[in-house]
């Protein structure tokens, strides 16, 4: 025996125990809490104490359920430890583990009264790492209260709840019961590799592709995508919409509860761009009344009416919220502004074209592939458009070397007259003669009304590239 490695294999144990899974358990044998040192105690004993590939999760077991609550009856922490727990919610939890222990688990987790609420910070330290919970549990539990059929999970609630969202995503192993407590398959494990029935039926309810639903991947990539799998679930505290996702952006936000809808899902926005996905610019319709910047949507469903389906190696962009809006190198093209009629319907269309030819290597013959429509009331102000590309990457003289096929964001400028008065030689204070007004422009806005657009090239292949002049790099505050 290698006393040495045994050692490096208990520390690594007590390390997971400690941090990896839930802050306690419910002792299924007689229903009662355990806190993370006795689960250490009970499994201590199946540490290897020889070198090998030590992965504490094989026999670290725990159950976790997953359900819709009841409106009211769910067991609470306090009713839990003083025993006192009764009612459908109760019967529920009984029925849980009771499942559980048929797959070999001898402890089990829920969400309705493992946690200790009143504990701000507990409360804070659980909702922050359940993502984590969910993937390291042995079996997650899925009670569907709505279905008796596969065919019925079209329509469950459950899979139009915030919080299941990530309950689904994140577990490895799942097993989904009806609301009689029968399992919905013979499968051990409910996700598969497979397209079977209950994955397909999965993948329409939700819209989450089936390679996504078998293995998940968290992280602030395929922002727009991933958040329309969030557009139309609800929670029941506003705040939820933001802190039901973190863990699928693999993001972390302090928990507030009282500081409102848009300033929980603008924090959550700000952490997802630090992971540079230009693909979080991808949504439509109005921002968030954000202090500075109008480049956060209201919420995931922004992302439903995104124009463009993105290409998933976009590579990353430098983003950083400021004062003065959110931070972002782009390449800034010209766009011009045309009307075209529509003859059926005598109605006007405002669409933006890109003629910029000039490139630092080459010029285009022609001019560049954008068009983008834009509502009457932004194309009738006194605007500036652009196009700002967001898929660039920066060679050699720092040149931007864009793609022949590219993603570029519609811009708008806002502009001002300023009377600018010069003083007289002779009459310095009295005498002002006023020039003609100055037309200044401000900063540069996101459309909101368009997502991301697509940018060709002309004659280049899209898997080739070019050089713009560094002159079109610009800073902007979105």
């Amino acid at each position: 025996m290698d006393t040495r490695e045994w050692e490096k294999n208990l520390n690594m144990f007590d390390q997971y125990v400690m941090n990896y899974i839930p802050i306690r358990l419910i002792r299924i044998s007689d229903m009662k809490f355990v806190e993370r040192s006795e689960v250490r105690k009970h499994f201590r004993g199946s540490v290897p104490r020889h070198k090998c590939d030590h992965d504490p999760a094989s026999y670290v077991k725990y159950a976790i359920l997953s359900h819709r609550w009841l409106d009211e009856g769910e067991p609470t922490y306090e009713e839990m430890k003083s025993g006192t727990a009764r009612g459908p919610g109760y019967w529920k939890l009984k029925k849980f583990c009771e499942k559980a222990w048929s797959f070999k688990v001898e402890f089990a987790w829920s969400d309705t009264c493992c946690i200790d609420k009143s504990s701000s910070t507990e409360l804070d330290q659980s909702i922050r790492s359940m993502h984590r919970w969910y993937y390291n549990s042995d079996i997650c539990i899925v009670h569907l209260a709505e279905s008796e059929t596969i065919e019925d999970m079209m329509y469950d609630e459950w899979t139009r709840r915030g919080w299941t969202l990530q309950e689904l995503l994140a577990p490895v192993n799942i097993k989904f019961f009806n609301k009689y407590w029968m399992p919905m398959t013979r499968d051990a494990n409910d996700k598969s590799p497979k397209k079977t029935e209950i994955m397909q039926k999965l993948e329409i309810a939700t819209g989450i592709p089936h390679k996504d639903l078998w293995i998940f991947q968290p992280g602030p990539a395929r922002v727009d995508e991933r958040m329309t799998w969030a557009a139309k679930r609800k929670t029941t505290r506003v705040e939820d919409v933001a802190y039901s996702l973190m863990g699928m952006f693999d993001v972390s936000l302090q928990i507030a509860y009282g500081e409102g809808r848009d300033r929980a899902f603008s924090r959550l926005i700000e952490a997802i761009m630090q992971g540079g996905d230009p693909s979080v610019l991808n949504w439509t319709g109005e921002p968030l009344l954000h202090s500075s910047s109008r480049a956060i949507p209201r919420s995931p469903e922004n992302f439903s009416g995104r124009t463009l389906q993105l290409p998933r190696d976009l590579g990353q962009l430098e983003m950083t919220m400021t004062s003065l809006g959110l931070r972002v190198p782009l390449v800034v093209l010209p766009l011009t502004l045309s009307w075209s009629i529509e003859q059926s319907r005598h109605k006007r269309n405002a669409t933006l074209e890109c003629p910029f030819s000039r490139t630092f290597r080459c010029t285009l013959s022609r001019p560049i592939g954008c068009k983008a429509n834009v509502s009457d009331t932004v194309a009738e102000g006194h605007h500036q458009f652009a196009l700002g590309i967001v898929n660039y990457s920066l060679v050699s003289y720092e040149a931007p070397q864009i793609a022949g096929k590219s993603v570029g964001c519609v811009l708008f400028r806002s502009a001002t007259h300023r009377n600018i008065c010069q003083p007289t030689s002779s009459a310095f204070v009295i005498n002002k003669r006023v020039s003609p007004p100055k037309i200044v422009f401000g900063q540069w806005k996101k459309v909101s009304q368009k997502g991301l657009v697509e940018v060709n090239f002309p004659k280049i292949p899209s898997d080739s590239y070019i050089y713009i002049s560094h002159e079109y790099l610009k800073i902007v505050y979105l």
